[in-house]
């Protein structure tokens, strides 16, 4: 599954380090690229959406559009 997620509050590559960490958690083969100038999270996983999402939300981020459950 290929995700694109816009996450208004990156701010360096810190965060992109943080939000990277917190999706290896829950899938470790996960390809992650994300940009920070243009504060969005590409993924490409076997694990589902849902569960992507709430491992950036649980990190303490945002993603436009989305609530956590």
């Amino acid at each position: 599954m290929a995700l694109t997620l816009n996450v208004p509050n990156i701010a360096c590559d810190g965060c992109a380090e943080t939000i990277t960490d917190s999706i290896r958690v829950v899938d470790s083969d996960a390809r992650i690229d994300i940009n920070v100038q243009a504060k969005t999270v590409k993924v490409e996983s076997a694990v589902s959406e849902e569960s992507i999402k709430q491992a950036i939300v649980a990190a303490g981020y945002t993603i436009e559009g989305y609530q956590a459950g």
